[in-house]
Parts: C-alpha cells; sequence; structure tokens
C-alpha cells in the first residue's frame, strides 16, 4: 500500500504539474494561437461554412463504403467521447476548484481548441491506413509516423502507450463512477442509503455496465458507431432544454453571472467569501483542464475516430472538429455553468464535487427528485457513451503497438475496468484521468507543430478552390 500511496503521489503531484502546468497550458493556448494563424483564423473566418457542412447535413442520408463509417457516425463517436461528464461534473468542478473566472479560460481554451481539433483531423484523414482487415485506422501515432518518417515512429508509440493509458481513466474510470454516482444521488432522493446499500449499488451498477460495453465493444466500431449516432443528439437536445428552462428561470441572475465569470478570470480573489483563496494560477489551470477533458483538443484522441469516415477529403472531415468543440464546451458546458451560477447553489470551493451540484441547481425549477433521476439518466446516457467512443481509441492505440491479437486482451481488460472505476474512490478516478491526459497530449503538440504546414496547405487548397466551398 506503501508503494501504490507513492505512486499516486507522484501521479497527481509533480507528473500533474509537468503535464499540465509546464506542458499543456502552454502549448493550449499558444500552440492553439499560433495554428489560428497559420491557418488563416479557419475557426474564426469559415465558422458559417462550418455549420452548413456539418450541423446543415446532419439530417442528410449517409452511406460508407467498406471498412468506414458515415462522416456523421464518425463525428458521433467522437462526440460521445467528449459530450459527457466533462460538460457536467467536468465543468461543476472548473467552477469549485478555480472559481467562476475558470470558465474564462474554458472558454478561451475552446476557441482556440477549434482550430487544434481541426488540425488534428485534417492530419488524420491525411495520413490514415488501411489495417489487415480493410479499415481504415489513424490518428496522432499514424500522422507521427507516416507525415514525420520512420526516425519519428519512436513518438508516435509514446503516444499510443499514453492514450491506451488514459482510456481506462478519462474514457472509463471517471465516466462509470459518474454514472454510480448519480445513480445513488437518485437513490438517495426517493429512500434512504445505507452503506452497505451504497456499496451493493456500486458492484451492481460495475457489472450491468461492463456487460452492456462488452456488447458493443465486442462488435466493433460499425456498431459503436451506430449506437452513438442516436445517443447523442438525443441525449444533448434534451439536457440543452432542461438547462435553458433553469436559466429562463432564473434570467435576472444571468447578467451578475457573466460579471462573476470575468470579473475573476484574472482576480479570482475577487468573488470574495469561500472561494477568497483560489489563486490565478489555479483558476487558469483549472479552466484549461476542464475544457481539454470536455472536448479532448489537443489530445489528439477524436481524430482517431474521425480517421475511419468516408469523406471527400482532410478538410471536409476537419471542420466537424470546429462544430465539436462549438457544441461541446461553448454551448453544453456554457450552459452547465450558466446554470449553476444563476440558480445560486451553493458551491463548496476547494473540492471536487460530483453530479450533485448540477441536480441541486436543476432541483430549483423542477423539485429534487425529477432532477436526480433526470440527472442519473442524463449522466448515464453521456458517460456511457463516453466509454464507447474510448474503447474504440485504446483499441486502435494497443492495435497500432502490438497487432490485432493484442486487441481482444485490451478489450477484456477494459470492460474489467469498468467494475473498477464504479466501485473506487471519486478523488482516484480523477486524478488517473487528469494526469494522463496530459501526457498524451505531449507527442500529439509536437506531431501538430511539425506537421502544420501540411495542415495549412490543406486548408488553403481547400478554401481556395471553388469546388471546396460548394
Amino acid at each position: 500500500m506503501g508503494i501504490i500511496n507513492s505512486i499516486l503521489d507522484f501521479l497527481k503531484g509533480p507528473l500533474n504539474d509537468f503535464a499540465w502546468m509546464y506542458t499543456f497550458l502552454p502549448c493550449a493556448i499558444a500552440g492553439g494561437l499560433f495554428l489560428t494563424i497559420r491557418n488563416g483564423g479557419v475557426q474564426f473566418v469559415h465558422f458559417g461554412h462550418a455549420m452548413k457542412n456539418t450541423v446543415g447535413k446532419m439530417f442528410q442520408k449517409q452511406e460508407a463504403g467498406e471498412g468506414a463509417v458515415t462522416p456523421m457516425q464518425a463525428v458521433t463517436t467522437a462526440l460521445s467521447a467528449t459530450v459527457g461528464t466533462g460538460n457536467i461534473v467536468g465543468t461543476t468542478q472548473a467552477i469549485a476548484m478555480g472559481g467562476y473566472g475558470a470558465i474564462f479560460w474554458l472558454w478561451l481554451a475552446a476557441l482556440v481548441g477549434m482550430v487544434t481539433k481541426y488540425s488534428e483531423i485534417v492530419l488524420a484523414i491525411k495520413y490514415r491506413e488501411r489495417d489487415a482487415k480493410g479499415d481504415w485506422v489513424g490518428g496522432p501515432m499514424y500522422y507521427i509516423a507516416n507525415g514525420l518518417g520512420r526516425s519519428w515512429k519512436w513518438l508516435a508509440g509514446v503516444f499510443a502507450v499514453f492514450a491506451t493509458l488514459a482510456s481506462f481513466g478519462i474514457g472509463n474510470m471517471s465516466q462509470v463512477n459518474s454514472i454510480t454516482g448519480s445513480v445513488i444521488g437518485a437513490f438517495a432522493a426517493f429512500t434512504s442509503v445505507s452503506a452497505g446499500m451504497e456499496t451493493g449499488l456500486k458492484w451492481f451498477m460495475g457489472i450491468v455496465l461492463a456487460l452492456l460495453v462488452a456488447i458493443i465493444l465486442l462488435g466493433g466500431i460499425k456498431r459503436i458507431g451506430a449506437v452513438t449516432e442516436k445517443l447523442i443528439p438525443f441525449m444533448s437536445v434534451f439536457y440543452i432544454i432542461f438547462a435553458l428552462v433553469v436559466i429562463g428561470a432564473h434570467i435576472g441572475n444571468v447578467p451578475d453571472a457573466f460579471v462573476k465569470i470575468f470579473s475573476t478570470a484574472f482576480t479570482p480573489q475577487a468573488v470574495g467569501g469561500a472561494a477568497s483563496g483560489i489563486v490565478l494560477k489555479q483558476t487558469i489551470i483549472w479552466g484549461l483542464r476542464r475544457s481539454a477533458f470536455s472536448n479532448e483538443a489537443g489530445l489528439g484522441s477524436a481524430a482517431i475516430a474521425h480517421a475511419a469516415a468516408d469523406t471527400k477529403g482532410p478538410v471536409n472531415q476537419g471542420l466537424y472538429g470546429i462544430f465539436e468543440v462549438f457544441v461541446d464546451t461553448i454551448v453544453i458546458c456554457s450552459l452547465t455553468a450558466l446554470t449553476i451560477i444563476c440558480s445560486g447553489v451553493p458551491i463548496e470551493f476547494g473540492t471536487r464535487p460530483g453530479s450533485e451540484v448540477i441536480t441541486a441547481a436543476l432541483s430549483t425549477v423542477f423539485g429534487g427528485k425529477f432532477a436526480a433521476l433526470f440527472v442519473a439518466v442524463a449522466l448515464a446516457l453521456f458517460a456511457f457513451s463516453t466509454v464507447l467512443g474510448w474503447s474504440l481509441y485504446g483499441t486502435r492505440c494497443v492495435q497500432y503497438l502490438f497487432g490485432h491479437t493484442a486487441v481482444r486482451v485490451f478489450q477484456v481488460v477494459f470492460i474489467a475496468v469498468v467494475v473498477v472505476g464504479c466501485v473506487s474512490p471519486l478523488s482516484f478516478v480523477w486524478d488517473v484521468a487528469d494526469t494522463f491526459n496530459g501526457l498524451m497530449a505531449i507527442p500529439n503538440f509536437i506531431g501538430l507543430f511539425a506537421l502544420s504546414g501540411v495542415v495549412a496547405a490543406e486548408t488553403k487548397k481547400y478554401f481556395g478552390g471553388k469546388s471546396g466551398l460548394q
């Protein structure tokens, strides 16, 4: 236990600081600005075109060729890995740990994150390849190896290792842990929950979720895409509607909410009270950290799903990266933040809450029992789809490292970790997820910066010709 505790202290201490404060923070902001300039501010200048050619085509019939998924299935698979716990629990934790001003930094990271994710997807399509089964595979490990040359294959391997480990944290344990917490919260709204009952519910949820993940995961990317294509639009629309109802009920508090966010973005102490102990470093880090957890821009993970799309070209699919970050962070995370702040529910600063804060915010309009039930169902669907998306990412990374023969072993371990995540303490789960998130971004950013000229050339070619704008 002493060795385990030492490892955990290192994960959430020095290694976490290195990954986030000294690597991800400068790369996310400075690197995002660099990619924005190099691509002519594509996420701003061509935002309307991106929306027209993504959300505008969502309801058109799409078909995919052999070994591929439709562009919409690719984007819903990618969104399934982002829309969920990061939007609900992650946004709440950003406020609790970094103060209201953390939302400002979350927005800033998202604005430059649009072009970062766009670049990742463009490179994923540009350098993807067919595997032994004829399926399209790609992502950072492929664009690093194929784009930078054989001498950089070691870096591609480093990304694949970190991403595999991250799939157990961000894509598995943190998600199922949130599902279990919300379900227990829903039970507590209707009846008293003893310690024994809570433990039993955790194990029951772990086994049930593991079985569900196994059924879908073992069916491959087409089955994952088919499930997420139906889940993502349905649950996103309902969550947005309920959040808007709460904000509308407290509409008079909206101006004050924005004042709190902007006034404490650089001076978190301005909020006073319990949050006065929060310093600017915490505000910035938690805003960036939870933005990355929400939209995954900079991590390179979504590019793995998009690489399987049957698309006309790199930029055609890259536009979905702009759409994803906008919907995921600018829309859904903002609604979560405004719902919490406008409702006036108390926030215990300096802690990492679960789903109880958003539940309390919704209960100001819908009542405690209904709010608890809704959050439990919404979070369960959100988080379950995230597990499916990340199961694909981990599978592709293991396949890159060890070939098809190792995939089944990874899938069995991934399914078993679902149970571990359900019964583990919340803080342990989030420490593991955060650290490996930051580590996998390091090789990805190196690949993005080194291949930024390729992205710029593809962008220029697409928007420079009339055919690209039709």
